[in-house]
Order: structure tokens, then C-alpha cells, then sequence
């Protein structure tokens, strides 16, 4: 009868050929992960937004990726052509071959139809140049005894008549009745609100836009689109002040530290 060292003796054997096998296999199984996945080889990606198209491939030609457009929009705050949004963003880790979706500027805009809006409410001129891609431009106002009932309608400071084509997103100057009893507006508190907000919530006001400017935080495309008002002239009031049509210049950035909310006081109807 075997003693036991010698039954234990191809136990332990049989154990340390399991343990050198997996042992091998980790090793075989890591190096080629890291030889498919090259770890360690990454980098930073760089932002295009900005850049034309033949800018970013320029760019992208030493790193070895692939740009590929997959959308493209029409932005008018944006030079044509220029990549404003990417897949994966700017400052992710990826390796070398990788695949970045561009979105970019359009160059040749959409044509719509102006619709007829001459004898509509401001309120109702809105909402029908919005459903199909146009936007109010300027305010116009002169005497007449219907107050934001639209008496004619231009486009880049002629009269445009219904039907005819114009870029999508192009703004149409409203002239507009004001009685004779000189109707006064407020001016809303604009901060922190996006550029297309601001717009819209003036001439909800009957107010027009003036300078539009962007300090030193706003750099790239990006940060046009995501820039927030932080002043505003003249700044907001509780009480109806300021003529129907009055401009409102305002200054934009994206430094969080100046998109402090600013409180309102309250007023006696408040209370």
C-alpha cells in the first residue's frame, strides 16, 4: 500500500501544472489586450468646434483619427461650414484610429416662404413666423390706433411681400401700431438667460435688441452657442418706463462667476 507522500507527491504536481497553465494564460490573455487596446498609448482629444471642416482633418492628420460628418444644421450666429458640436467632446481620452462624429454649419441655408402677417398681433406674428423657420427682426413703431397690430412687414429693410423666399432663421422687421396714448414698457431681467431666450423674451416686451457682444471667456463656437447674458442696458425695471421699441444692448459670457442670479426686489403688490 502507497505511502501517503507518494499519493500526495501527483496531487501537488497536477496543482502546480494548473497554477503555471492559468499563470501563463493571465499573461497571454494581458498582453494581448494590451497589444489590440494599446493601453497607455491614449491622448487628449483636441476640440475642433471653430475649425472648417479642412481645418480639423489638418488637425486630425497627425493623431490618426477619422473625422466623419453625420449632421450638419444651420446656424446663423455661425461662420458657414464650421464644426460647432463633436463626438466624443473635446478633452476625452482616446487612442489613435478612433472615429469622431462632427456636426457642422451648413452652407447653403434652407429657402421658406415669408408668410403674410399684416394684420396680426405681434403675439400672433410670433407664433406664425416661428412654425416655419423666420424669426422677428426689428420692432418698428408709428402711430396707429391698434397698439402690436402689424401694419407692414420687411425684410432686410424693404417690403417683402407673402410668398416670397428667404433663408430659414432670417429675421423679418415687423412695423407696428402704438396708440396715440404712448404705451410704455418694463424691461425684463435678462441674466443668465441664452442669447435665442433673450431675443424672445424682448420682443414678447415690445422691446428690440441692440449691441450684442461676448467678453474674453467666450472662445470657440461652443461657447457662443452656450454664452449667457450677464449685462444688460438698461437694466431691468419693475415699472413701465421705456417706449415701445426701446433696444436693449446686451453683453454675453460663459465665466459662471459672472451668471450670478441677481435678486428682485419685491414691490408693495408683492407683499
Amino acid at each position: 500500500m502507497p505511502d501517503k507522500k507518494t499519493i500526495r507527491r501527483p496531487i501537488l504536481r497536477n496543482l502546480l501544472r494548473i497554477f503555471v497553465f492559468l499563470t501563463l494564460l493571465f499573461i497571454i490573455t494581458y498582453s494581448s489586450l494590451h497589444l489590440f487596446t494599446r493601453h497607455g498609448k491614449g491622448f487628449l482629444l483636441p476640440d475642433f468646434s471653430g475649425l472648417s471642416l479642412e481645418e480639423a482633418q489638418e488637425a486630425a492628420r497627425p493623431l490618426h483619427l477619422r473625422l466623419e460628418v453625420t449632421d450638419s444644421l444651420y446656424i446663423p450666429e455661425l461662420p458657414a461650414g464650421v464644426v460647432f458640436r463633436q463626438v466624443p467632446p473635446a478633452g476625452r481620452h482616446v487612442k489613435k484610429n478612433r472615429r469622431v462624429e462632427l456636426t457642422v454649419n451648413s452652407l447653403l441655408p434652407r429657402q421658406v416662404a415669408v408668410p403674410s402677417l399684416v394684420g396680426f398681433s405681434l403675439r400672433q406674428a410670433k407664433a406664425e413666423l416661428a412654425s416655419i423657420g423666420l424669426k422677428p427682426g426689428r420692432l418698428i413703431y408709428i402711430p396707429d390706433i391698434a397698439t402690436n397690430n402689424v401694419l407692414q412687414q420687411l425684410y432686410q429693410g424693404q417690403p417683402v411681400a407673402p410668398g416670397a423666399s428667404v433663408n430659414i432663421y432670417s429675421a423679418i422687421d415687423l412695423v407696428l401700431g402704438m396708440a396715440q396714448d404712448h404705451e410704455l414698457a418694463y424691461i425684463p431681467m435678462l441674466t443668465g438667460k441664452s442669447l435665442e431666450a433673450a431675443l424672445d423674451i424682448l420682443s414678447d416686451h415690445s422691446l428690440n435688441p441692440g449691441n450684442i457682444t461676448y467678453d474674453n471667456s467666450v472662445l470657440t463656437a461652443a461657447d457662443t452657442l452656450a454664452a449667457r447674458v450677464f449685462r444688460q442696458s438698461p437694466d431691468y425695471t419693475q415699472q413701465p418706463e421705456w417706449p415701445l421699441g426701446t433696444s436693449v444692448h446686451l453683453s454675453l459670457t460663459v465665466n459662471p462667476d459672472l451668471l450670478i442670479p441677481r435678486q428682485i426686489p419685491l414691490t408693495e403688490d408683492d407683499l
